[in-house]
């Protein structure tokens, strides 16, 4: 099997901006986003996240519903972060400004381009080393995107405070939310749509049509990424559609994960990025 682009190519796209490619959890960057790591995921830890909160996760290992494990972790993050102070200022004052992660998921949900979206993307990268790709652009051949993107990680930042602990929270928890619902599974599949082919690097293979006569293309995804579970809602979202087996290692967040009064949506998961082997979706 040969790929018609080696990833020295894909690579170099992006090395002005990848001299500094660090990161602060077990793995590698270069590992998390590689097309091997799909194929045998193993877990990802932020550094330190689960030990300095150690008692919030023995506290959620005790409780069955997920419901409650889901409403336990919001409010240790509103007392740990004074996010219920912050809400009680009044109106007009500066720290009412101020926001929580849930209001930059629910941005995100609106558009993965605004200033929520590239706060969530910087902290992918200096979390798991994964560089964005794209921000209103390709970030590897677009100034002007680079730009914007670098002006709305700022004007983010002033909305919140310390977002990006708090996402590194939110990872843990996901992660281990996935583990205690799916104790033996690797991978989830999900689909994701999209009406711009241009935010992707979109690489064949050369190789026999796999079963349903559906192609198989290796695809540099974002390093955030959105994702549902429902094969038909997908088409809402585009007019080409993918199915990927992410590994749940690489999930952020999923609907269903906190409270249903709190980021309801309709099947989404938030996933990172680096190379993917997907499935193209015929209607």
């Amino acid at each position: 099997m040969t790929r018609e682009v080696p990833y020295p190519d894909i690579i170099a796209q992006d090395a002005s901006r990848s001299a500094t490619l660090i990161n602060r959890c077990n793995l590698p960057p270069w590992i998390i986003g590689s097309e091997d790591f799909q194929a045998n995921p193993s877990p990802i830890e932020i550094d330190g996240v689960r030990l300095t909160n150690r008692w919030l996760f023995k506290r959620l290992e005790q409780i069955d519903s997920p419901e409650e494990r889901g409403r336990v972790f919001h409010d240790y993050i509103c007392v740990k972060f004074g996010l219920h102070d912050w809400a009680e200022q009044q109106p007009g004052t500066k720290q009412k400004s101020i926001h929580s992660y849930v209001n930059f998921l629910s941005a995100w949900g609106f558009d993965s381009n605004g200033h929520a979206g590239a706060v969530l993307k910087a902290w992918a990268e200096s979390r798991f080393g994964l560089l964005a790709t794209y921000h209103k652009g390709r970030l590897a051949t677009d100034s002007v995107a680079r730009e914007a993107f670098a002006l709305d990680r700022v004007r983010g930042a002033a909305k919140t405070i310390a977002v990006l602990m708090q996402l590194d929270l939110l990872y843990a928890f996901c992660q281990f939310e996935l583990a205690t619902r799916f104790p033996k599974e690797r991978w989830k599949t999900l689909y994701r749509g999209t009406h711009d082919p241009e935010e992707y690097t979109v690489h064949g293979f050369h190789e026999p049509k796999p079963a349903g006569n559906k192609r198989i293309d290796l695809v540099q995804l974002n390093n955030l990424s959105s994702f549902t579970s429902d094969p038909e809602v997908v088409w809402e979202f585009g007019s080409s559609a993918w199915e990927v087996q992410v590994p749940l290692a690489k999930i952020v967040f999923f609907s269903g994960l906190l409270p249903n009064s709190i980021l309801a949506g309709e099947s989404e998961y938030v996933v990172l990025g680096g190379f993917y082997r997907v499935r193209r979706m015929l209607f």
